[in-house]
């Protein structure tokens, strides 16, 4: 970033981890070009360096110094799409948010399809998400309906029922979690625009989830996401804080396992 830019003064760290934790994390200077040493602990890793996300650097290469690195093993590919709740907003580090949280818990490669301002049931993303390789699905959108956008329970209804025909178009026994809204204080009881709550939303989207699985869908699963998080866990009334984001983690962690997508 520029001396001018507004990102200039965040920190520019990247952070190491292990499947156990954060290692270490090392601080740089923003530049144009430079290069950053990150020392590695004894033992065969695998390891996962975080690069400074709000910079988004590009990374020109990656080299062993005073020893040889290899690419980690093949984990499950595990494709997470929702809004900024997902893209991980709030958190104080890119590996804070709880899909970095929950794929570290379950040893899976994430891929993170987070869309700010965004995600609100996107058919040409549904699609998208249907052409995708993936070993695991977790659906994780709602919230951007009651507002901007408005949805109205119908639509989202809808919505979700055919959204998820789509990807089952190209994932027919993909294991796929649908996460319905997280807690919204302000609008779980308050119309929007077109006289939906945002409870009224969620209710919505469980149904067409319920219908789905009760249709004979034994490769889907719900997590209704109203009473996962409480407002202690809100950064701002609507993104979770760190503390939040390791809650709503762990939260997809269980429900995977007790609906025996975790491969355990």
């Amino acid at each position: 970033p520029g001396p001018t830019d507004a990102l200039r003064d965040l920190a520019h760290g990247f952070s190491l981890w292990d499947r156990h934790g954060m290692v270490r994390e090392v601080f740089t200077d923003p530049a144009a070009e430079a290069v950053v040493r990150v020392p590695l602990p004894g033992g065969a890793g695998p390891f996962t360096v975080h690069p400074p996300e709000a910079q988004s650097p590009l990374v020109l290469g990656v080299r062993g110094v005073g020893g040889a690195l290899a690419p980690a093993p093949p984990a499950p590919r595990w494709v997470v799409h929702g809004d900024s709740i997902t893209e991980g907003w709030w958190s104080t580090r890119p590996a804070h948010g709880w899909t970095a949280v929950a794929g570290r818990a379950l040893g899976w490669d994430t891929v993170n399809l987070g869309y700010a301002g965004a995600a609100r049931g996107e058919l040409a993303t549904a699609e998208q998400l249907a052409s995708l390789p993936a070993d695991a699905l977790t659906l994780a959108f709602g919230t951007n309906c009651w507002t901007r956008v408005p949805h109205t329970a119908a639509l989202l209804y809808e919505t979700t029922r055919v959204f998820l025909d789509l990807v089952r178009q190209g994932h027919p026994r993909t294991p796929l979690l649908l996460v319905s809204p997280v807690l919204r204080p302000d609008a779980e009881r308050t119309p929007n625009r077109l006289g939906a709550t945002l409870g009224a939303l969620r209710d919505a989207m469980e149904r067409a989830a319920r219908e789905r699985i009760a249709a004979g869908d034994g490769r889907l699963a719900l997590l209704p996401g109203r009473d996962l998080l409480g407002p202690e866990h809100l950064a701002d009334g609507l993104h979770p804080n760190d503390a939040g984001h390791r809650t709503l983690g762990l939260a997809v962690v269980t429900a995977l396992r007790r609906a025996g997508f975790d491969g355990g």
